[in-house]
């Protein structure tokens, strides 16, 4: 059975998560902690980042990449356009989505929730270990300290980071007003990359976390702003998630 180790948090987990799903492919989820997870996931793999999959004696690391993995080798439900011009379109949403909007939905929202150690504790220890609450409670400060300087988290990267997360939601919704999908003319790996790294900006049910009921109003305010153009997010989600 194929392990899946993460983040529950993470919105490139919720790609790997989503994929497996969507095929119906039967696994196990192993989910860590931020920090502690760097012992094990580098003893799987060249990096310490997450996602990882372990599929027998294969191990892939980096959400397109086991997608692609997982497409090759568990064909049902294909993500990848078998067409050969609708796939390039389909890889060239899929990059410009990990490169240009996730990692940038990713810096403005953990500068702000990284002041909120109530709501994003939950989400470190989502069904993880029993000890996680307690370990992340005492050492909280030290986690946050960390992600700050190895993620290069602060005022001015959140602010350079809102710029292009708003290229970027600009130029999906302009497109999808005159088309269905982002490439051809149905769900692909494409429409799941990019729904699911601005999921953490709607919150989307399916995303398999229990969402605050309350977001801190910074936060609340980008996500309204960009409610109306990320409609389309909710509507991917109910359809194929």
């Amino acid at each position: 059975m194929i392990k899946l180790y993460q983040f529950p948090i993470s919105h490139y987990c919720e790609k790997v998560r989503w994929a497996l799903d969507h095929k119906e492919i039967k696994h196990e989820v192993v989910n860590l902690l931020p920090g502690l997870h760097i012992k094990q996931t580098t003893k799987l793999a060249k990096h310490s980042s997450v996602p990882v999959i372990v599929d027998g004696d294969q191990v892939i690391q980096n959400s397109d990449k086991i997608i692609t993995y997982l497409d090759k080798n568990h064909p049902q439900n294909n993500l990848t356009p078998t067409d050969g011009e609708t796939k390039k379109q389909a890889l060239e949403w899929e990059h410009y989505v990990d490169t240009q909007l996730g990692v940038h939905v990713r810096c403005v929202c953990y500068h702000i929730l990284l002041d909120h150690p109530k709501i994003v504790i939950p989400f470190f220890t989502h069904n993880g270990s029993w000890y996680g609450k307690m370990l992340l409670r005492f050492g909280f400060k030290k986690l946050q300290s960390k992600m700050r300087y190895f993620m290069k988290i602060n005022e001015e990267t959140a602010q350079e980071s809102y710029k292009k997360m708003e290229q970027a939601i600009d130029k999906i919704y302009q497109h999808l007003q005159s088309n269905s999908y982002l490439a051809g003319e149905e769900f692909s790996r494409a429409d799941l990359a990019a729904a699911a790294l601005l999921a953490p900006l709607c919150q989307p049910a399916g995303y398999g976390l229990n969402w605050p009921k309350t977001t801190p109003k910074r936060l609340q305010d980008i996500a309204d702003e960009f409610k109306d153009k990320l409609a389309w997010v909710h509507d991917i989600y109910k359809k194929h998630r």
